[in-house]
């Protein structure tokens, strides 16, 4: 008798067709039957699941800052849009479907077809994941992440056509800030001086910084400059 679903805890259900292949793990991944929480990904062949909770100051505050500074250059100038947390990239070309911490997506990718929004099948009018290469993805690392985002996505998102990476890790006293971008299919990393790194794909350069506002209570900010 072949398994029909796969169960993980009293939460979390898995149907077999899922993990069989990239096509069978976006249909569950967009049904209402996918989890709410935690975070579920299609690696090439592989599930990779993670339902522990986020951690607030090194992740949450981190992620908070980081896409509050990417829509104030992307979203409010009208450039494109950003997505944080549930949005989804599925890419057929690297066998990838996954919910990265922050993304973004130029009017221009979409308007090219090099990225399209998946309608919902059940409501008209709503799309529920990304397809395609994205202009720039952001990952930080947790506990529970540390191989995945630092050894097996990248070469995924290189494969997927993704132009920038972005590679946080403040879990450490000194933070981890990498900006990664594709050259010839692999992804080299950006030259940095006194801690700032260019992003070729929003003109600028970009240092993290962190510090001790309250004893114990940490705020962090995406400084930039031309």
């Amino acid at each position: 008798m072949h398994r029909t679903t796969i169960r993980l805890d009293d939460t979390v259900c898995i149907p077999a067709a899922a993990t069989r292949g990239l096509t069978g793990f976006r249909e569950w991944a967009c049904s209402d039957d996918f989890p709410e929480h935690g975070r579920i990904d299609f690696l090439a062949g592989d599930l990779e699941v993670d339902m522990s909770p986020e951690e607030l100051d090194t992740h949450g505050l981190v992620k908070s800052e980081i896409s509050t500074a990417l829509q104030l250059l992307v979203a409010r100038p009208n450039l494109g849009h950003v997505y944080i947390d549930r949005g989804r990239v599925s890419s057929p070309t690297a066998n990838l479907s996954v919910e990265p911490d922050v993304v973004v997506v130029f009017w221009d990718s979409l308007d090219s077809g090099g990225v399209r929004k998946v309608p919902s099948k059940k409501r008209p009018g709503r799309f529920i994941e990304l397809e395609g290469a994205p202009d720039l993805v952001v990952e930080i690392v947790s506990d529970g992440s540390v191989r995945k985002d630092l050894v097996r996505l990248p070469p995924l998102y290189a494969a997927a056509g993704v132009p920038e990476l972005w590679l946080v890790d403040a879990r450490g006293e000194e933070i981890r800030f990498e900006i990664l971008t594709l050259v010839a299919g692999r992804y080299a990393k950006a030259l940095d001086s006194e801690g700032w790194t260019a992003s070729p794909r929003l003109g600028l350069r970009f240092r993290l910084s962190r510090q001790e506002v309250r004893p114990g209570r940490w705020s962090y900010r995406l400084e930039q400059e031309a």
